[in-house]
């Protein structure tokens, strides 16, 4: 295996050891959200949440597409594109289930970096939480899935 994979398997270990930070102090579904200083932190960890995956997304998309977009739903367009096989290229980086999942985490993020100009309502953060534990039962084998297919990459680029 040449260094690029080498090192693009190590940066998305970094991303993946943050993760499993950031869940160790995510709370279980059932939190009680009436508090909205809880609601906050528990917002503010899902937000990180999701830019970790992000940056997978984005090491990603470097490795093999080499190109991000930059409009105005490039967030959107980038997670869309992790959930299909690209011919010829790679293979998905996600699920079905969790594209799903993430995709509302990605929303919830949104909202959560503009409160400035809205109020943070805890069903919201609730209903992210939900998915973010969702995705805690499945992205860790769609990405060992797509880890082991760049394994098999050898020395090509």
């Amino acid at each position: 295996m040449n260094s690029h994979w080498k090192l693009l398997k190590s940066d998305i270990q970094v991303e993946l050891s943050a993760i499993e930070r950031i869940y160790q102090v995510v709370p279980t579904m059932d939190t009680n959200l009436s508090d909205i200083k809880e609601a906050i932190v528990i917002g503010y960890y899902l937000h990180n949440l999701y830019n970790a995956f992000e940056s997978i997304f984005r090491l990603v998309a470097q490795s093999f597409e080499n190109h991000i977009p930059d409009t105005s739903h490039w967030h959107a367009l980038m997670l869309e594109r992790m959930g299909r096989d690209i011919e010829g290229i790679r293979p998905r980086l996600l699920s079905e289930s969790a594209v799903e999942a993430l995709d509302e985490l990605r929303r919830f993020r949104h909202l959560f970096r503009h409160l400035y100009r809205y109020d943070l309502k805890p069903d919201g953060v609730q209903k992210a939480l939900v998915q973010a534990r969702r995705l805690q039962a499945i992205y860790q084998a769609d990405i060992a899935t797509f880890m082991h297919f760049v394994d098999g990459l050898g020395d090509k680029l």
